[in-house]
């Protein structure tokens, strides 16, 4: 007895070095990485993709993989995290990436551009279009391999201290609009003001800018930004579907045994599901209590709308024209959006035009 006792122990130990066990389980290393966010912890709905990110990789790694998330401006700049993570300075990045147009524009491709996809057009393009292959082409001149990492759905046109009734009205207008945006509204007469989100409340306050845009109506009212200009436009038509990103520097990406590179995948994805349905579920009600409260919605007037559609057109090919990388992405990307909304003007369209037509829902 004693000796089977002995020999079933020995064959098992035999099997447990030769690690051929199907039972075994491979031991992982205990990793830290630094993430740097572009955005305020006040705002949870985008910095909270983040902290999901990094909860979810702690839970699948039963705590060897940890990621410690900062807020922006914590470990530097929220516009500086493109160049945190392309030198190594932190491992990942949280950030929205038409931040980055400075540098170059098809940084914007990979997160929206005026009149661009919807949200879920974005996710057709990324996930199963060419989107997530071009856009993965582009950054590695970054060291950067991106994940898709939250969206916000079709934005507010912002807020205005008086309200806007045609194109002429843009005529002058300090506004802050930032980036490819505020190139086009540039076009229009707009004068774009680059200022951060926590500061929006004292620029409209102090008549520093004239109109500011933020997000949508449940982060909008975080700060408070209908008590200084009371006049809400809709839609914004330079951010139908924008995407966040998490930017991960590509050393630190190939270091990572395949368990942990499957872990990211998936806290991603996870993250970027869950940011859309917090911005769904939660944008009805922040609107209702804003027009409680004064707020006075308007529609952008469609002559401004015309013309920004065609100064954006203009704008598209002339960077086409000069910069190869654009025009290479651009394309495929304008192709998918002709498809895209062929099919939503057919079926997506007609069935919300006679659903939010009906009024005993």
């Amino acid at each position: 007895m004693e000796r089977r006792r002995f020999v079933r122990s020995a064959g098992l130990a035999g099997v447990l070095a030769a690690g051929s066990g199907p039972a075994i389980v491979h031991a992982q290393a205990q990793l830290h990485w630094r993430l740097a966010s572009s955005f305020p912890k006040s705002l949870d709905t985008l910095s909270g993709a983040a902290e999901l990110f990094a909860r979810k990789i702690s839970e699948m790694s039963g705590g060897k993989f940890q990621i410690s998330v900062h807020g922006g401006g914590e470990l530097m700049p929220p516009g500086s995290v493109v160049d945190g993570v392309q030198t190594g300075a932190v491992e990942v990045a949280h950030t929205a990436p038409y931040y980055f147009v400075g540098k170059d524009e098809t940084f914007a491709l990979g997160c929206a551009i005026p009149f661009g996809l919807n949200a879920r057009q974005t996710n057709a393009w990324m996930l199963e279009g060419n989107g997530l292959k071009l856009m993965r082409e582009f950054y590695r001149s970054y060291n950067i391999i991106n994940f898709p990492g939250g969206n916000t759905g079709a934005q507010m046109g912002g807020w205005y201290r008086k309200e806007l009734k045609s194109l002429a009205d843009m005529k002058g207008l300090k506004m802050r609009i930032a980036g490819f945006a505020g190139r086009v509204m540039e076009r229009l007469g707009v004068v774009p003001q680059n200022i951060p989100g926590t500061e929006l409340y004292s620029a409209l306050e102090k008549g520093t800018v004239d109109a500011a845009e933020w997000v949508g109506p449940y982060d909008d009212k975080k700060l408070g930004l209908n008590k200084v200009a009371p006049f809400y436009a809709y839609p914004s038509w330079w951010e139908g579907g924008p995407q966040c990103d998490f930017f991960i520097n590509t050393k630190a990406w190939e270091k990572l045994p395949a368990e942990y590179k499957a872990m990211v995948e998936c806290a991603a994805s996870i993250a970027h599901a869950d940011m859309l349905a917090k911005y769904d579920a939660r944008n009805p009600q922040a609107l209702k209590e804003l027009v409680a409260s004064g707020a006075k919605l308007f529609r952008f007037p469609r002559d401004a709308m015309d013309q920004a559609f065609k100064e954006t057109q203009a704008m598209c090919s002339e960077i086409s024209a000069k910069n190869p990388g654009w025009k290479k992405i651009y394309e495929d990307y304008a192709a998918f959006r002709r498809d895209q909304n062929l099919w939503f003007r057919v079926a997506e369209a007609g069935f919300d035009d006679f659903m939010q037509s009906q009024r005993n829902l």
